[in-house]
């Protein structure tokens, strides 16, 4: 098995990793029904309604 001959130092040790924390940022769309934003491929949280059709009924107020 492969053994290093120098100890990497943190830094270089940092760079390597530094890459692998970022975060994207989530994709939105507007809904179709009432305007708001949504994860695309996903039902409307305010309204209820995905590809032009109520899929999940709203409680009224």
């Amino acid at each position: 098995m492969a053994v290093p001959k120098r100890k990497h130092s943190q830094a270089r040790r940092d760079k390597r990793r530094s890459n692998v924390w970022k975060l994207k940022t989530p994709t939105l769309v507007t809904c179709t029904q009432c305007g708001s934003y949504t994860v695309p491929h996903q039902a409307c949280g305010s309204c209820g309604f995905y590809k032009g059709r109520e899929v999940v009924k709203q409680k009224e107020a």
